[in-house]
């Protein structure tokens, strides 16, 4: 099939950009990849489509992301209707934080830098933390979501000391590579140069306020109408949910809302420490945001109904009102939990008819050296945009990118840290990726949106990265 096995991603991402129709866009994407595998069948692929949906579900960490993602639903139901948002507004207010478009913008940047664990959580704090805000100050759900997507992917792979670092040096230590793995990978992070520069350059944009193309026409569109998303748009999070109000009489104190959150994050450690028997490192990442969420919504339904002295003893929410009001929750993120799905599957029908191999057995090895390292860059952006998977890019060229480097001469860091880059890029800027369907949903936005205004940041930082690849190359 050669060249055609890129046609389903491409297709599905090129139509959900031009119509804006993104579940309709992966369906086609899908269907046009299972009627490839069937050999051009079109009703065997339709069939197939079916299969590869029920078969998402077969892989136990795909399962537990889509749970995750319900989940969140009643998370974000419990504490808006608490008051727990409100409280905490006015407490960081009283305390000078957030108050201006600066702060609102440094708050979310910090968030999703100390809070390195999990890229999924990462993205989930840095939106629950800062959509108050920037409702507040009419700052765009684009803009947020674009904070969410820039400190969880880029920041968990600079701070490995996660699910992240254990797969990286799982997959050098398949390549032979055990006892210098660690610094291999330490000395492989000073050369990630894409992660490096959109951590950065999140916050200079926070700093100074600086932007261009459809940020910045969805920054004035904030700022002038108040409107907070486009016209028709879709939120992946139904604003009923987003915008649920207090109950009746609650108490609006912060604890209801960092009490759940605190718990959510603090059991991230206690899933990767126990699912990695002792070593957060070796710990399942699907397995501890399910755990973090689940937990943290057990938390929140007890916490409320506490009986509060201030309310003549009556609890916040009682367990009934609670219950109602996750599933309530749940069903607000149902078009988040299909867009998952769908996009899970197309990774899956993408990986079938061996794209990622296809375009690694492009690379010439007699090709010259210099431009090496900027080769593997642009391979590794491309396999992970297509997929929407940096790992699964990080599981392609590390056994292709390592052996060609020792082969030519060529510095193992330099080459480790090209294919980290790469595959970063597809996780940050893909709409396949589910790193940015969570960033999308975290900030309450349409995905699209969030989407058409960050891939020009993405590119920009991607042509830097590439130049600066270049130059390491001819620096050798």
């Amino acid at each position: 099939m050669d060249g055609l096995v890129l046609l389903p991603p491409i297709v599905a991402i090129g139509l959900a950009l031009w119509t804006r129709q993104v579940y309709l866009s992966l369906l086609v994407g899908l269907w046009l990849g299972t009627t490839l595998l069937e050999g051009g069948d079109p009703l065997l692929g339709l069939r197939r489509l079916g299969d590869e949906l029920v078969a998402v579900f077969a892989d136990a960490g795909n399962t537990r992301v889509v749970m995750f993602c319900l989940l969140v639903g009643g998370l974000i139901a419990l504490v808006q209707a608490s008051g727990g948002v409100q409280g905490f507004i006015a407490w960081a207010q009283r305390r000078g934080w957030g108050t201006s478009r600066r702060g609102a913008e440094l708050l979310a940047w910090l968030v999703g830098l100390v809070i390195f664990v999990e890229s999924n959580i990462t993205s989930l704090a840095v939106g629950a933390v800062g959509r108050p805000f920037f409702d507040r100050l009419r700052l765009p759900r684009e803009k947020l979501a674009f904070y969410c997507d820039a400190t969880s992917a880029p920041v968990c792979m600079m701070i490995p000391l996660n699910g992240w670092g254990a797969y990286v040096l799982g997959l050098l230590a398949a390549q032979g590579i055990s006892d210098g793995a660690v610094r291999l990978l330490a000395e492989g992070l000073l050369y990630n140069v894409f992660s490096w520069l959109t951590i950065l350059f999140a916050l200079l944009v926070a700093w100074t306020g600086w932007g261009f193309g459809p940020m910045r026409a969805a920054e004035r569109r904030a700022a002038t109408t108040g409107q907070l998303l486009r016209p028709d748009a879709q939120p992946l999070v139904a604003e009923e949910i987003a915008g649920l109000k207090p109950v009746e009489g609650a108490p609006c104190r912060a604890s209801d809302f960092l009490i759940p959150l605190g718990v959510m994050v603090g059991m991230i450690f206690v899933g990767l420490w126990v699912t990695g028997e002792g070593n957060l490192m070796a710990g399942s990442g699907s397995t501890a945001v399910f755990w973090a969420v689940s937990t943290a919504v057990a938390v929140a339904m007890a916490l409320y109904a506490l009986p509060r002295p201030l309310r003549g003893g009556r609890p916040v929410l009682s367990l009934a009102r609670s219950t109602t009001l996750v599933l309530r929750g749940m069903s607000g993120l149902v078009g988040v939990t299909v867009l998952v799905v769908l996009a899970f599957a197309l990774g899956q029908v993408s990986r079938a008819l061996e794209m990622g191999p296809y375009l690694v057995g492009l690379i010439d090895p007699n090709w010259p050296v210099w431009w090496l390292p900027a080769l593997v860059f642009l391979v590794g952006c491309f396999v992970s945009f297509t997929l929407g998977s940096s790992w699964t890019t990080f599981a392609i060229l590390i056994p292709v990118a390592l052996p060609l480097a020792e082969g030519l001469g060529l510095p193992l860091p330099l080459m480790l840290g090209a294919v980290l880059s790469g595959g970063i890029f597809g996780d940050y800027a893909s709409p396949l990726s589910d790193t940015t369907i969570i960033s999308s949903m975290a900030a309450a936005c349409d995905h699209i949106d969030h989407v058409n205004t960050q891939l020009p940041y993405a590119l920009l930082l991607a042509g830097v990265s590439l130049v600066v690849y270049l130059g390491l190359g001819l620096a050798l």
